[in-house]
């Protein structure tokens, strides 16, 4: 049955993430890894080897061979690889950031429209249990509050936090209100690399909603929660532990915290990148569109550029007083 074929896939880029893709590709159901492909030869022809499938030097050699590819190679290569796929008709998730340039990212989008092929962007939050749950209880958010941080790493130091961690939460943020965005306040530093470190950024909304958005990757430990007010509720999500609670009022005069329900939903937690992964061969498989599609991916880099920018005009504008 169609709804059963085998997809051939193929994963182009497999370093910290990409490797990752490898691995559930060769379990997954319903799919084969026809192959891997690096720059890195002997990195590559490790994780082929490790995973049972075939190394190849030249990505484009994978073209007539797979129906569906990822690409996970360092952001700056994720338009010419994904264009070459795209226009060749392979089906194609890029991981995140979608490009670095926002003409990139249309032009993908355009050639995934005009071949009718899939573009899906690796937010992987969105296949976060407790963020697929927690939909339900959100309607209309007026204050949005997160915190994403993390301890130094030892890769992605070319980009800046901005673009590697706050990224994720701007599309989630993006995803919970539907409003144009009216202004942003944004400030960072760079405390041991070349680029921020640690930022902080307050969007305000056409619709009055206003968040804010801290991310750090200079902590001795790991946090990653966001908090979403609402008129009568309030939500705290914690990424990490894929759990949630909600706070809502049960009358309208509310005397004392025994007039407040508090409910803690049970969560089907879930390795979020397989089911980014799984969700994607659905698409595939199932002719949809998905979840977390170009232009999603281009959204979330058209304001994160917009964030960057305040940043370097509003540290210009300091040093000029």
């Amino acid at each position: 049955m169609e709804k059963d074929r085998l997809i051939k896939t193929a994963v182009v880029g497999v370093g910290h993430l990409g490797q990752h893709h490898a691995r559930l590709y060769s379990i997954m159901d319903g799919v084969e890894l026809v192959g891997v492909s690096d720059t890195d030869e002997k990195a590559g022809r490790k994780i082929a080897e490790k995973y049972g499938t075939a190394f190849f030097s030249n990505p484009d050699d994978l073209i007539g061979k797979v129906e569906a590819v990822n690409v996970a190679t360092p952001t700056v290569h994720h338009y010419a690889v994904a264009q070459k796929f795209l226009e060749n008709g392979v089906h194609t998730l890029v991981e995140k950031p979608i490009t670095a340039d926002p003409a990139e990212a249309l032009s993908l989008v355009e050639t995934a429209d005009s071949k009718n092929v899939i573009l899906q962007v690796g937010h992987v939050e969105r296949f976060n249990g407790a963020v697929i749950a927690v939909r339900e209880y959100i309607s209309n958010p007026r204050y949005i509050e997160v915190i994403r941080i993390s301890p130094y790493p030892q890769r992605s130091l070319d980009i800046g936090v901005v673009m590697d961690l706050m990224i994720h939460d701007i599309d989630i943020i993006l995803s919970f209100v539907h409003s144009p965005v009216a202004k942003i306040d944004s400030t960072a530093a760079s405390v041991l690399s070349k680029n921020e470190d640690i930022a902080n950024c307050r969007i305000v909304f056409e619709n009055g909603c206003v968040a804010t958005v801290t991310a750090s990757r200079i902590s001795y430990k790991a946090e990653r929660k966001i908090r979403v007010f609402e008129n009568d509720r309030y939500i705290s999500l914690d990424y990490g532990k894929q759990k949630f609670t909600v706070y809502r009022k049960k009358k309208d005069n509310v005397e004392s915290i025994k007039d407040i329900e508090v409910k803690r939903p049970r969560i089907r937690k879930t390795e979020p990148l397989a089911e980014e992964l799984r969700d994607f061969i659905s698409c595939v498989r199932e002719g949809r569109s998905p979840q977390v599609s170009g232009r999603h991916g281009l959204n979330a880099l058209r304001l994160v550029l917009r964030i960057l920018d305040n940043i370097k005009n509003g540290s210009r504008r300091h040093e000029e007083k």
